[in-house]
């Protein structure tokens, strides 16, 4: 798509939104721009394809997101869809969940892929994705515009000029600290620790594994099967538990020989390359969510499931909300979009975010995990809710928010529905 030129300087872009990291949230919110016909630059300091160190989970949410906004599971090599569920309480009881076959309710998909795969759907869309190009600082913002600096790997320097910027850019957003709205000090709520395997023989192979064992708690261990015998395993930690973000590395070769993690993988399986940690912040109600003509999304919004650790579903949805206000408020005062956005990000995350806190609270204890998952599993009827209501299937606290009552809770398809599962 041909981008206007700012006072005739080959260097210098105008565009309607600017875009800081083609990671999901930014992508979403590219796409959702994009099919109202608005013109949109997304940047992000790194070439695609390039991995993000993540669980690769996607819950129901996710997937319905993804589908809505035209994305492929098919780009993606690896991608793998899960209809059963294994848990492990605390106690060494095991437990199966089986999610609906109507479609996808959970799926893994390596970031390393789908990051790419999503940048690519923005081109095919006329999104200019500039890789290799690092947000700088906000120069001037104006009553109808905002200029941004941006410095490529070559140190050439530009300016962007946009109706509104929206910052996607992590939970230490280099636009945010430009604008001096850091948190020093701040390192995240959770703090999560991975790494790949293959040549796996056991039902992990095959099988999605969540394990609650009693010392991570309310953290858990996780195993999500790839394709050919590879899986992604980790564990999360709530950041002041019982283990200290510096123990994370000496924990890890204690947790692969457990009985139980080591039955799973099988006897011959090969741990890949090396791990990686990384933090996340979930604490959405107290992040700034906006400025001017700034809106912070994903991982800048802090907006990753306190209960779980997962953000992926979160990012997607935030990118589209920002989106979303900048198209209701386009044309008038900045402070608009400002209040319908950040009106969105409540309506549809602070009172989930409460109730993953609360049971949260729940879960630190050994006593309080096991006897979740015993109701959880003592009838058919709590054995499928209970799953739908972890992949978020619906909103985390639905239940207390009856605006987002439908006449189908709990009984929608998933997404991808094939023709021949169509009625």
């Amino acid at each position: 798509m041909p981008l206007t030129k700012l006072n005739n300087n080959a260097s210098d872009l105008v565009c309607d939104v600017l875009i800081v990291g083609a990671g999901p949230s930014g992508i979403a919110a590219a796409l959702t721009l994009r099919a109202a016909q608005y013109d949109v630059i997304v940047i992000d300091k790194a070439f695609f394809p390039r991995d993000k160190c993540c669980g690769d989970g996607l819950t129901t949410g996710a997937l319905r997101i993804l589908d809505e906004l035209g994305f492929d599971p098919n780009s993606v090599p690896n991608w793998t869809a899960c209809n059963d569920v294994w848990l492990r309480s605390p106690s060494g009881r095991e437990m199966q969940f089986s999610l609906p076959t109507h479609g996808q309710f959970a799926a893994i998909a390596p970031r390393l892929e789908l990051d790419h795969a999503l940048v690519q759907l923005a081109r095919s869309q006329g999104i200019r994705v500039l890789e290799g190009y690092e947000f700088s600082s906000v120069d001037d913002q104006a009553a109808d515009h905002i200029d941004a600096k941006i410095n490529s790997s070559n140190n050439n320097s530009e300016t962007i000029r946009s109706k509104f910027l929206i910052a996607s850019d992590g939970m230490w957003s280099p636009v945010r600290k430009s604008l001096g709205m850091s948190t020093p000090g701040y390192l995240g709520e959770w703090h999560a620790f991975r790494q790949y395997a293959n040549n796996v023989t056991g039902p992990a192979k095959d099988h999605l594994y969540v394990w609650f064992d009693k010392d991570l708690l309310p953290g858990y261990a996780w195993s999500f099967p790839l394709q050919n015998g590879r899986v992604n395993i980790g564990f999360g930690i709530l950041r002041g538990g019982k283990y200290s973000v510096q123990q994370m590395k000496d924990l890890w070769p204690n947790l692969l020989d457990r009985k139980h993690i080591a039955k799973a993988l099988g006897p011959e399986v090969v741990m890949e390359d090396r791990h990686t940690a990384w933090p996340i912040p979930a604490r959405v109600t107290t992040a700034p969510l906006s400025t001017g003509r700034v809106l912070f999304i994903g991982d800048a919004a802090c907006v990753t499931d306190s209960l779980t650790g997962e953000g992926i579903g979160q990012a997607l949805l935030s990118g589209q909300l920002s989106a979303q206000a900048i198209i209701a408020g386009i044309g008038r005062e900045a402070s608009v979009t400002r209040s319908r956005y950040e009106q969105l990000i409540k309506q549809h995350f602070f009172a989930d975010h409460r109730m993953s806190m609360t049971l949260g609270t729940i879960l630190k204890s050994s006593l309080g995990a096991r006897a979740a998952l015993r109701i959880a599993n003592l009838t058919p009827w709590t054995r499928r809710n209970f799953v739908r209501w972890m992949f978020e299937d619906e909103p985390r606290a639905a239940i207390f928010t009856p605006s987002r009552w439908h006449r189908n809770f709990l009984r929608r398809d998933g997404a991808y529905v094939t023709q021949d599962q169509a009625v």
